[in-house]
């Protein structure tokens, strides 16, 4: 049966606003928020780095899916309990953590918000058939061979051919270099698709350099190859924290070509001591565009700025849409809390192999084999926000 949730959505924005939400608690771990006695509510839980250089990240997904939490919480009906522990970007940390939400009688899973640390949890929710949704760790590796994970995000390969496909629609540049991080398994299969893909449609790559997690602060060589092969735009497809010394260092030797990133890059304005001016321009696609003008993006992106004091990024709004699409699958599929994890994890799979789903980051979504289909959304920075293209 196929069914969306945009009213509810709607709904639950207008009823969430009555009610008292989130919890912008500090430390490595989210306490359980949500009904007293998990015979009573659904529990759902995640791990992500809540400290350390990808904070940004976990946190937004913590805040953003507490905010569905509560909002669904305030309709009366179905309840959700949400735990998120801090595995601070690190796989083996990310494993005690899934233990600890097994332990605590996790049901629904957020997986791990990023790459690594989502591939090795994946593995123990396929064992342990706990089902899970990922709002933002996109390797192909996190849902291959295990029909009990999916993706809200999409899947690297999915980024770089859209990236190559965007450039390419929208004549953004006519020699093209790309510096990615090769010992990076999110870099890399974006890097790898795009490449196909830009030579499908056409592209000019003139200049190719990588870096290592041990040579991500010195640049230099990579932006002089592209200066010198004449690139008029470099695709990043990395995370911001390099993207920022990138800037800083093209900027430094008057380099001032056009760039285009990734999900990864969301964050970049965020950077401690990083002049924002130089990210004026800078372009990326993501699922999400905290400026659109419907009233679920307004609505989101107010309540969340009241409560955290940022613009949410689309790690959060994917977070948000993770709730929500467990709240229409469990409505759909006439679950109950006092269900194992093992006979939901089977629900799961019928509701979000066949449903479709309209959320802050898509409408019409659907799912094969764990990954989402959706479009992405160009964006450009402009006087230090994002701005639709």
């Amino acid at each position: 049966m196929k069914k969306t949730v945009s009213v509810l959505l709607a709904g639950a924005v207008l009823a969430g606003a009555l009610a008292g939400c989130g919890n912008n608690n500090g430390g490595n771990a989210q306490q359980p928020s949500g009904e007293e006695g998990g015979s009573t509510a659904f529990k759902i839980g995640g791990t992500g780095p809540l400290t350390g250089g990808d904070a940004i990240y976990g946190n937004a997904v913590k805040n953003a899916a507490q905010i569905a939490v509560d909002e669904i919480n305030a309709l009366g009906g179905i309840q959700f309990e949400l735990n998120m522990q801090d595995d601070e970007g690190d796989p083996e940390k990310a494993a005690n953590a899934y233990n600890k939400l097994k332990d605590w009688g996790m049901q629904l899973s957020l997986v791990s918000v990023t790459t690594k640390p989502a591939e090795a949890t994946s593995v123990n929710h396929n064992e342990d058939r706990i089902f899970g949704l990922t709002p933002s760790a996109s390797s192909m590796a996190v849902t291959e061979g295990k029909d009990n994970v999916y993706q809200m995000c999409f899947t690297d390969p999915g980024q770089g051919t859209a990236s190559a496909d965007y450039i390419a629609e929208q004549g953004l540049g006519e020699k093209i270099a790309i510096i990615y991080k090769n010992d990076d398994t999110y870099s890399t299969g974006i890097y790898e698709k795009f490449v196909a893909e830009a030579e499908a449609k056409g592209l000019n790559i003139v200049s190719t350099g990588t870096f290592t997690t041990s040579s991500q602060t010195d640049f230099n060589v990579q932006l002089s190859e592209a200066k010198n092969a004449g690139a008029d735009l470099v695709f990043l497809p990395i995370y911001y924290t390099p993207a920022s010394l990138i800037l800083n260092q093209a900027n430094s030797m008057g380099y001032t070509p056009k760039f285009f990133g990734v999900d990864g890059m969301d964050g970049i304005l965020t950077v401690k001591n990083f002049d924002t001016s130089l990210a004026e321009g800078v372009m990326l696609l993501t699922p999400f565009n905290a400026d659109a003008e419907d009233e679920k993006t307004q609505n989101f992106v107010q309540k969340y700025q009241e409560l955290y004091g940022d613009v949410p990024n689309q790690f959060a709004a994917d977070a948000y849409d993770c709730v929500y699409a467990y709240y229409q699958a469990l409505t759909n599929a006439g679950a109950t809390p006092d269900m194992s994890a093992e006979e939901l994890c089977d629900l799961m799979i019928e509701q979000f192999s066949t449903m479709t789903f309209d959320g802050l980051t898509g409408e019409g979504m659907t799912w094969t084999d764990g990954q989402v289909s959706k479009s992405p959304k160009g964006m450009v920075i402009q006087n230090g926000a994002y701005v639709g293209m």
